[in-house]
C-alpha cells in the first residue's frame, strides 16, 4: 500500500507494509491535520486509535513511517529529536539517531529523501492520502 503525504511546500509518497495499524490507518484515509515538528520529525494527529503492536521501537532510521500510539499520530523522523543520544552535537556518532518519545509500531519507509520533510513548519495543514495505482 503507497500513501501520499502533503504539504503546503512540498509531498512524499511512503510504502507501508500490511500491518493492523497500516490497514487502520488506511480505513481513516483521506485525513487532513496540523503538522507538529519535534527536532527533526513531524508528527500529526491521525484521529486513529490502536494498540502497539509487538515489534514496537523507538530508535528507528531517518525515513521510517511510524505510529506513535500514546499521541494517535503518525510519527515521520527524518533526523535526531531532542532526546536522540548526542542531541545538538553532530560530531558525535549518535548525532544522527532518530529517537522517537516512545516505542511506535512500525508502519514502512517514505519513498525518496525524508530531508524533504525539513520544509514541514509547525502548524501546516498537512493531508495524507493512498496513492490509487
Amino acid at each position: 500500500m503507497q500513501i501520499r503525504i502533503s504539504w503546503p511546500e512540498g509531498h512524499l509518497t511512503a510504502t507501508l507494509d500490511d500491518t493492523p495499524t497500516a490497514q487502520a490507518l488506511a480505513k481513516a484515509l483521506p485525513l487532513v491535520s496540523a503538522a507538529r515538528t519535534w527536532g527533526e520529525e513531524v508528527y500529526f494527529d491521525t484521529g486513529v486509535s490502536v494498540a502497539r503492536e509487538e515489534g514496537a521501537r523507538q530508535v528507528v532510521e531517518p525515513g521510517t513511517v511510524a505510529f506513535w500510539t500514546d499521541g494517535d499520530a503518525l510519527a515521520l523522523p527524518y533526523g535526531p529529536t531532542p532526546i536522540s543520544q548526542g542531541w545538538g552535537s553532530p560530531s558525535t556518532e549518535f548525532g544522527g539517531e532518530c529517537r522517537l518519545a516512545s516505542p511506535c509500531n512500525l508502519l514502512g519507509h517514505l519513498d525518496g529523501d525524508p530531508r524533504t520533510l525539513a520544509t514541514v513548519r509547525d502548524g501546516d495543514p498537512i493531508r495524507v492520502e493512498l496513492v490509487v495505482p
